[in-house]
């Protein structure tokens, strides 16, 4: 596989690998995509959505192996509904479900995809062998397909998928199957896609931890609408709250030589919820806290002299400090933030409704 310079997701730089207007898709009973209208430049883009959101159906729509209802779309820069074979030529595909023939090799698997996408014999064969190690399957590439686990299948479908050396890699929910560590190695070998061969990577996904660690840029869609597309480091910015989790269990620093008597700090056995405790001093002292557990508060920040406050108030209970950090924003909050405007909304709906009667 040829090496290429290293290409960063840059905003307003880059030319679009993907960009679509108004694309939509209905089917009898449903609309998959509604009015998606978004631009994906060169880099590891996320594009984040819970089952049933229309990612597989946009994916299929992107390759030209489905047509939209309407709007219009285009992939490195080829029309969608007129060029999707050229399409197929430059971009690779990782399909979400088991598509690998049993009684098959790897190598002799993607040697084939690599000659149904124009290489010639010999260097199908010389990628293929390239593609195979660089995702971890080289010693196993003469093995039947058959006696893979799920993450050495998930591997073969990533390596058929760059075989032809593409600009663009669409990968369909990569980690589907995979336990904690599996998921922790594709998704390694998705980022080195882009920084070790400068090939831009859409990879979907309803787990949305994993993305927040893996993408420049996040596209999330619900119910085939775009809820946000922006960088992931505009998901995950810091917010006004600090996460603080206390233990009953005090420091040796917070014993004092002269603090023998019950005055000095209240007994633990009087605080069954430390957590509790440090609410009412914080509160008390003005400020916005609640509780996330017996052991967790969230307390808003209102200035530098809060984590001073913080500090002081568990300290003066005899408790011990284990984190004291700003909150960041989440991926999945979005989507709750969308549920409960959407609950409003329909709330609202049936309020009129109801009037109008």
């Amino acid at each position: 596989m040829v090496l290429a310079a290293q290409a960063r997701y840059v905003e307003g730089v880059s030319t679009a690998v993907i960009k679509t207007e108004g694309l939509t898709k209905r089917f009898p009973r449903v609309t998959a995509l509604d009015q998606l209208t978004v631009e994906v430049r060169p880099g590891v883009v996320g594009l984040v959505g819970a089952n049933g959101a229309g990612k597989s159906t946009l994916i299929k729509i992107l390759l030209g192996l489905a047509p939209a209802t309407s709007g219009r779309g285009e992939v490195l820069g080829l029309d969608i509904a007129t060029r999707g074979s050229e399409i197929r030529e430059r971009v690779g595909y990782m399909p979400e479900h088991d598509c690998l023939p049993p009684d098959v090799s790897a190598t002799e698997f993607v040697v084939h995809m690599a000659r149904m996408a124009g290489l010639p014999a010999t260097a199908a064969r010389e990628r293929t062998a390239d593609t195979l190690r660089h995702v971890g399957l080289y010693e196993e590439r003469y093995r039947p397909m058959g006696g893979y686990s799920t993450g050495m299948k998930q591997r073969v479908k990533l390596a058929q998928a760059l075989v032809h050396d593409p600009k663009l890699v669409l990968l369909d929910e990569p980690t589907n199957g995979l336990d904690p560590a599996g998921r922790d190695e594709m998704l390694g070998l998705i980022r080195r896609v882009h920084t070790d061969f400068g090939i831009s990577v859409l990879v979907t996904t309803h787990l949305l931890g994993e993305l927040e660690r893996t993408c420049d840029h996040l596209v999330v869609i619900d119910g085939g609408k775009l809820l946000r597309s922006s960088s992931t480091a505009s998901f995950t910015e810091a917010t006004a709250v600090l996460s603080v989790e206390v233990t009953d269990l005090p420091p040796v620093a917070h014993h004092h030589p002269h603090s023998g008597s019950s005055a000095a700090h209240p007994s633990l056995d009087s605080l069954a919820e430390p957590g509790a405790a440090v609410r009412e001093r914080l509160a008390a002292a003005g400020l916005g806290v609640q509780s996330e557990g017996s052991h967790l508060l969230l307390v808003r920040l209102a200035g530098e002299d809060t984590y001073d406050t913080i500090r002081d108030t568990v300290a003066e209970l005899g408790l011990g400090l284990v984190r004291l950090q700003q909150r960041r924003h989440r991926v999945a909050e979005l989507f709750t933030d969308a549920q409960d405007a959407q609950d409003t909304q329909d709330d609202e709906g049936g309020t009129d409704d109801a009037a109008a009667s």
